[in-house]
């Protein structure tokens, strides 16, 4: 006997699995390509354990991304797997792990900067990416094992329901197979969902509570937009389809709207270089240094009149652009000897000439 979703519930919208999948892949891609070639220039000028971490959460959202094909495949095919049998269980593996991963991801990246934030000193005087590293490797490891019931649930039906019989993936269940996978999804409900939202919101909990001490306006913004961006992405993205874990565990089926709310959790991989983008100065400043350095020559009218201005002032002085910012950086250094210069000998040209000293080192 089976007892499966009735799959007169996808006729008609599995164009919109598909619209979501083309989505999140074209968008998706894009976005974590660039996060990935960004956390590992961060991670080569100066290896930070939160860094170790995002790029960890960047490439298990890639990995995701580049089997979505499999499901756009599946979806363009009525919610019947046209592909080899051996694709199912090996892209579902995929596919789920990378979403549980997700979430372990982000409750380690809240410990992070709670540590960083709560206990500066501490957390300065003990560089922390071999932690990080450690760490990453403990979430693939209990994200992969606890998702390796999907090739237990596909290899696990009975010799007369062979899987030429079943020509869904993932979709339809024996009662022996919902044995073995209904109690392991609550747990993934658990273990993978519960604790680490009550992680994430205790450590960011904590650190809205420390900034708000001390820290200036423009800080506790970001950290309660960062917060707030967090647990939407929490409760949105991942809510729903685990509450669908412990509704099929009750009623001992797997509900016909678990797929839907998947969708959900596949869109997280688009919001998540979103979320590193507004939160973050730093992830801001090298995203528009790479989009320069793509961008090439190609920029507004006003940079480009402001660099020949700038180059023309450099003339004036002897072109020495390299000796100017070796000057500013000398003047920062020994901001009393700036002073005696002034007072020794300061000429007209010397105001512009620390002007453009100023904007060399803020570039």
């Amino acid at each position: 006997m089976d007892t499966s979703p009735d799959l007169s519930f996808f006729p008609g919208n599995h164009w919109l699995y598909f619209s979501v999948y083309l989505f999140t892949f074209l968008v998706g891609l894009p976005l974590n390509l660039v996060a990935l070639v960004i956390f590992l220039g961060k991670l080569r000028r100066r290896p930070v354990a939160v860094d170790v971490l995002l790029l960890n959460l960047t490439i298990s959202d890639l990995l995701l991304l580049l089997f979505l094909p499999f499901r756009m495949v599946e979806a363009a095919s009525g919610m019947r797997w046209p592909l080899p049998f051996i694709f199912c269980p090996f892209s579902g593996f995929l596919f789920f792990t990378t979403i549980y991963l997700t979430s372990l991801f982000l409750a380690a990246v809240s410990v992070e900067r709670f540590l960083s934030v709560a206990y500066p000193l501490w957390y300065k005087a003990r560089p922390r990416p071999r932690q990080a590293g450690l760490v990453s490797g403990a979430c693939w490891l209990v994200a992969g094992a606890h998702c390796s019931v999907v090739y237990i649930t596909e290899f696990s039906r009975n010799s007369s329901y062979s899987h030429t019989n079943n020509d869904t993936c993932y979709l339809e269940f024996q009662e022996n197979q919902l044995a073995i996978l209904l109690p392991v999804r609550l747990e993934m409900a658990v273990v993978l969902f519960g604790v680490p939202l009550l992680i994430t919101s205790y450590c960011y909990g904590h650190l809205v509570w420390v900034l708000s001490r001390g820290a200036s306006h423009r800080r506790r913004r970001r950290v309660v937009g960062l917060v707030a961006a967090t647990l939407l992405n929490f409760l949105v993205c991942f809510g729903p389809y685990n509450v669908s874990h412990v509704v099929g565990y009750i009623r001992g089926e797997s509900p016909a709207w678990r797929s839907y709310v998947l969708l959900l959790s596949t869109l997280n991989s688009c919001v998540d270089p979103l979320v590193y983008y507004f939160s973050s100065s730093g992830f801001q400043a090298d995203f528009h240094g790479l989009l320069r350095r793509l961008t090439g020559g190609w920029r507004p009218w006003r940079e480009e009149g402001s660099l020949k201005l700038k180059e023309k002032n450099e003339e004036g002085v002897g072109g020495g652009g390299g000796l100017l910012r070796t000057e500013a950086a000398r003047r920062s250094r020994h901001p009393a000897s700036q002073g005696c210069a002034r007072g020794a000998g300061s000429t007209p040209n010397a105001e512009p000439d620390k002007g453009l000293d100023l904007r060399t080192l803020r570039s």
